[in-house]
């Protein structure tokens, strides 16, 4: 069960992560629509695992494996941004967050006539 610590740092991640992909989407990420979904902390805080759904986009795996290749800007850019408020800025982890095309098959095979 997650800490009431551990659900603020959580909550303060992604609502500054969603901050960076949308103000830095043209410039590092092709104009793509980043959002984040869900953001999990360790117990000790020191990582993070970060859900992500990338929309708009035709070539979603080359936009992940951008968002992996520029883990560590990113982690630099949310240091500024948070470094008062976090003793230490967690490593970051990222992952696609694949509940709404999930979502979006199960309707589908509910809508098909049998």
């Amino acid at each position: 069960m997650e800490s009431v610590r551990q659900s603020k740092v959580a909550k303060l991640l992604q609502k500054e992560l969603a901050e960076i992909f949308r103000s830095h989407s043209k410039t590092m990420f092709d104009g793509a629509f980043i959002t984040v979904t869900v953001v999990r902390v360790s117990s000790d805080l020191g990582t993070a695992k970060a859900y992500i759904s990338i929309m708009a986009n035709k070539d979603v795996e080359a936009i992940y494996q951008s968002i992996l290749d520029q883990k560590v800007h990113i982690r630099k850019i949310l240091g500024n941004l948070i470094g008062k408020q976090v003793r230490v800025v967690p490593e970051l982890s990222f992952f696609i967050d694949d509940s709404y095309d999930y979502a979006e098959k199960i309707n589908k095979l509910f809508d098909k006539p049998i």
